[in-house]
């Protein structure tokens, strides 16, 4: 299961995203957060993506 937050940041000349996701360790089975700031349209892909 994997929690997901997305906030909207704007600079001069380019609309960002943080996008946040909650990923289990198969290793210790603890969950750890992995975020990155990327364009709107490419959010869904990364979320999705193992």
């Amino acid at each position: 299961m994997a929690k997901k937050t997305v906030a909207t940041l704007q600079t001069k000349s380019k609309r960002l995203t943080k996008a946040i996701k909650m990923v289990r360790s198969d290793k210790s089975g603890a969950y750890t957060f992995v975020e990155t700031i990327l364009a709107p349209e490419l959010v869904n892909d990364w979320l999705n993506k193992k």
